[in-house]
């Protein structure tokens, strides 16, 4: 497959995604690939690890390949979608339980189906180019891949925030967020993989660790955690509209582009995922339980209309008043009875 290279270079599984022009924009091809090659290499004694990356400097990967899903629904046809966001989030889960080391390097955008890959595994590395994000709300969709686990995670109330904005990440502020773990400098990256291959072992990293600076995320902690505490859309929209600053007026444009009833629905996400224990099985199903009905019921068609069909960036979504009734939420989430996600080793 032109669109990636999976191949055994010595003590390390290799899996490259090769479509820089596409900004490694993942298929549903790919996505079945690198399922594959994981199932291959779990009980391979002379796989020790595996090393996913991506050619060009601009994207590890910049989300799923949607045009696809955009035909075939406007056809009607929502079995598709379906189909390829249930194998998309089985392959989530896979790289999150894999029993062997799972190291990603993540240039450049790392976003929506990039994550989905590239920050479940053991070893998640950044660099000066490392801009992560989940935007999803700005197609009508949720924070979606596992997305929703690590917002659910991160510090206070930053994973609503970081959802309903689709604030971008540099390096040091993944780290702070959960979504990556190391930082090295890009040009050590090809001597690192190198050593990655020949030895096997996650500990040759070490020496090429460095502390990234320039994050944000720490210091609009106290803001975020004021603006975005509210149980429903509403409440946050009342927070921030009270409050008179650059913060909250940079928040309140940003949330002015993004799907009202995406945002209503990843806000009652984070409350659910925030109550108990981690549990990456819950996020998977809440979210399958929303892009389950993203065409038929909500904005996924009309936002891809206007972020890449039309390209005239003006969706018209239902609830353009940001007035969405928790009815609506409540519809979107429901459990999905015999269409519910049904993930390997769980029942």
């Amino acid at each position: 497959m032109s669109d990636i290279s999976i191949r055994k270079t010595g003590r390390a599984g290799r899996i490259t995604l090769t479509r820089p022009k596409a900004l490694n924009a993942m298929t549903y091809e790919m996505c079945l690939a690198i399922d594959a090659a994981f199932d291959a290499w779990a009980n391979d004694d002379a796989v020790a690890l595996i090393i996913l990356d991506a050619e060009g400097d601009r994207a590890f990967c910049s989300g799923g390949d949607i045009a696809e899903l955009y035909e075939t629904g406007t056809n009607g046809d929502y079995a598709y979608g379906q189909k390829f966001w249930a194998d998309e989030y089985r392959l989530n889960h896979k790289i999150f339980t894999y029993p062997k080391s799972v190291v990603s390097f993540l240039q450049g955008f790392t976003m929506g189906g990039g994550v989905g890959i590239g920050c479940h595994g053991s070893h998640r590395i950044v660099g000066e180019s490392s801009q992560i994000a989940m935007p999803e709300c700005g197609i009508g969709l949720v924070p979606d891949v596992g997305g929703s686990y690590m917002l659910a995670q991160a510090a206070g109330s930053l994973g609503a925030y970081m959802g309903c904005t689709g604030t971008r990440m540099n390096a040091q502020d993944a780290i702070y967020a959960g979504f990556a773990d190391l930082y090295i400098p890009e040009l050590k990256w090809p001597e690192a993989t190198q050593e990655l291959e020949k030895s096997g072992d996650v500990d040759v990293l070490n020496p090429y660790l460095e502390t990234p600076e320039g994050g944000q995320l720490s210091a609009r902690q106290a803001a975020v955690d004021r603006c975005f505490a509210g149980r429903t859309l509403g409440e946050v929209l009342t927070a921030l509209e009270s409050e008179h600053d650059a913060f909250a007026a940079d928040t309140l444009k940003k949330m002015g582009r993004m799907c009202p009833l995406s945002m209503a629905c990843t806000i009652e996400m984070m409350q659910r995922l925030r109550g108990g224990a981690p549990d990456m099985t819950r996020a998977l199903d809440l979210e399958y339980r929303f892009t389950f009905r993203a065409m038929e019921h909500g904005d996924f068609l009309e936002g891809i209309r206007a972020a890449i069909i039309d390209k005239d960036r003006q969706p018209r979504w239902q609830y353009a008043d940001m007035k969405v009734p928790q009815e609506k939420v409540a519809q979107m989430l429901q459990p999905l009875g015999e269409h519910a996600l049904k993930l390997e080793g769980t029942a």
